[in-house]
């Protein structure tokens, strides 16, 4: 609901009775004589003689052009015009024949209608029609707010009024440092004399930074809610304008409202969008409309009085873009970092979106929360939703532990793909590649356990995959892990090498995470004999994916790339010698995974430290 939602007034009265009168003038000049006109049937004078000396016309009424006339003739009525011609006889028929006769005079239009038909009427349809079409581009143009163009400088700014059951920091779950960093803000805006007391000044600003999907709008909307103060929402892109100062005003005019209503909070969404470094290197010497915004944005947060209890809050997953002087203190003083959540951070986020569906009792949360590894806030609702949706398609009433389960697969990896058969020979040949990644994994220590094998195709466009899922989440990677990473990317390759003694493409994304990790290991991780803790490589966007950008000689990059390539090719021959020395495993597992098509990390442990054979027991 907003502040600001008044009911249009009504339009005054004479408004109405214009436009009535202009319809019905416009009727009666147009629409009317058309319609009597059509009732009318034309003839030549020639019929309308031979009409009158038969006796047919019993009313005949003479125009200065016309003669309208009535013919009855077998008992029907005809009303009948045709053109008056210089007759001197005609009187003398009509009276002879027993017409009744009548003469109009013609009169001389009056000086009020020719006004209004010729001048006035046209004048105001085209007022009336260019106003609103010009009201219509004026909206198209004026950002779509209230008021189209004429509105240019209004923030146009979403306010939402306190309420006591809107969101909550009980609904938001997993971000418990950033919760605690927002709480001391709510309790300045509830008692902001024991800030005074002390002397001490809320900040002005506070920056919510981490990846998409973690919940920082939706943070900026618990804090509104525990304050129960009006909460302004805008997105940066909407400070964005095509004529220039537009921007700056709608700047201008979103901190007079924020005064207006203090206290109360200002949420910025997507800040980058408008406060992007400045270099003074575009075309227009620095200066054009996005800078001039956040010139206005930089100038208002400084002068605005923090004491009235105007909090900003912005959001980015971009910060390393943004202008320092955005950054500096007594602007945006506090950055809050809202990170992806841990492994108990996930496990809270899916109990609070499991609240909003039924659930089987048996349901494990810690369980799925494992195997979602590095999932957003966003992406575990989404599981959540998933599995209520499957168990809906398979016509339960409430979701298991193997909905939320398929419905992590189908985050990660995409629907099953049923249209998609395999051949037998292609078949094959994805068993032994993801029986090769999962043995590789299963006799290297400090891997992460298999989970589960599957060769179903996906939508991703994956024929199979391995699932290992850490028993602890890890947060520091030693070089022997990374290695073992590396070997077991490897080991599908390896595995088709050995026993079809050739090669596929269904490697490809193997080969890519593999040489991935290589590279970070040379140039960023410092894990090089060669380089030693020199870091040859710069990343940028963390949140986004990262960039990353090489710091270093051409004849150091060729070197670089040695090094990658020799790394690669070590673990390569560790997975291919892992392999060979459980040869009869490998073919074992490989048969049982053709025939079953998915099996789970139980049943390839058991198969895999049982006696040979126990496939088929």
């Amino acid at each position: 609901m907003s502040l600001n939602d008044k009911k249009p007034g009504k339009r005054p009265l004479y408004v109405y009775t214009l436009v009535a009168v202009v319809v019905i003038l416009i009727l009666n000049m147009l629409v009317l004589p058309t319609i009597q006109e059509r009732s009318v049937e034309k003839t030549d004078y020639t019929t309308f003689l031979k009409n009158v000396d038969q006796g047919n016309v019993t009313k005949a009424e003479i125009q200065d052009d016309y003669i309208y006339y009535v013919v009855e003739k077998d008992g029907a009525k005809t009303v009948c015009r045709t053109v008056r011609m210089e007759d001197s006889q005609l009187v003398d028929r009509l009276y002879a024949a027993g017409t009744s006769m009548e003469v109009v005079e013609p009169q001389k239009p009056s000086i009020l209608l020719n006004l209004l038909a010729g001048y006035l009427i046209p004048i105001l349809i085209f007022v009336f029609l260019g106003r609103w079409i010009s009201k219509k581009m004026m909206n198209s143009m004026g950002n779509g707010g209230p008021g189209g163009m004429m509105s240019f400088g209004k923030s146009n700014a979403k306010v939402y009024v306190k309420s006591t059951n809107g969101i909550k920091f009980s609904d938001v779950a997993g971000e418990d440092e950033a919760k605690e960093l927002l709480t001391e803000i709510v309790d300045y805006l509830h008692n902001p004399h024991k800030y005074a007391d002390i002397g001490a000044s809320m900040p002005k600003g506070a920056l919510l930074v981490g990846p998409p999907g973690t919940g920082k709008t939706l943070l900026a909307k618990a804090v509104a809610g525990e304050a129960e103060v009006p909460f302004f929402s805008i997105s940066g892109s909407e400070f964005v304008e095509m004529f220039v100062g537009m921007g700056a005003a709608k700047v201008r005019d979103l901190f007079k409202q924020a005064n207006e209503k203090a206290p109360c909070i200002v949420f910025i969404d997507e800040i980058d969008t408008i406060g992007k470094k400045r270099d003074g290197a575009g075309f227009s010497g620095g200066n054009d409309e996005r800078e001039q915004t956040l010139n206005q944005l930089l100038t208002e947060m400084d002068g605005f009085d923090g004491s009235k209890g105007v909090v900003i809050l912005a959001a980015t997953n971009r910060p390393d873009s943004l202008d320092p002087a955005l950054l500096r203190p007594g602007r945006f003083d506090r950055r809050i970092p809202v990170e992806l959540p841990d492994l108990q951070g996930r496990e809270e986020i899916l109990k609070v979106h499991a609240k909003k569906i039924k659930i089987s009792d048996s349901v494990r949360f810690d369980e799925i929360a494992k195997a979602a590894a590095g999932a957003s806030g966003a992406e575990l609702a989404n599981i959540v939703n998933e599995a209520a949706l499957r168990a809906v398609r398979d016509g339960r009433r409430f979701a298991t532990q193997a909905d939320f389960e398929e419905s992590i697969e189908v985050v990660i990896a995409g629907y099953q793909k049923k249209n998609r058969v395999l051949s037998n020979k292609e078949k094959l040949i994805v068993s032994y590649h993801e029986i090769g990644h999962a043995l590789v994994a299963a006799k290297q220590t400090d891997s992460a356990p298999v989970h589960k094998i599957t060769i179903i195709p996906r939508t991703s466009g994956a024929l199979g995959y391995t699932m290992q899922v850490d028993e602890q989440e890890h947060y520091l990677m030693s070089k022997e892990e990374l290695e073992n990473k590396i070997a077991t990317f490897t080991g599908g390759r390896a595995a088709e090498e050995l026993i079809f003694h050739s090669i596929t493409t269904g490697a490809s994304n193997d080969i890519e995470q593999a040489t991935k990790i290589a590279r970070a290991m040379i140039t960023r991780y410092g894990m090089s004999d060669a380089f030693d803790m020199v870091a040859m490589e710069s990343m940028s966007n963390q949140y986004l994916g990262g960039d990353s950008s090489l710091t270093c000689s051409f004849e150091t990059q060729t070197l670089l790339d040695k090094k990658v390539v020799e790394l690669v090719r070590r673990q390569h021959e560790k997975a291919t010698r892992i392999l060979t020395e459980n040869m009869d495993k490998l073919h074992e597992l490989a048969k049982f995974l053709y025939e079953q098509e998915t099996i789970t990390g139980e049943e390839f442990m058991k198969i895999l430290n049982g006696p040979s054979g126990s496939a088929e027991a």
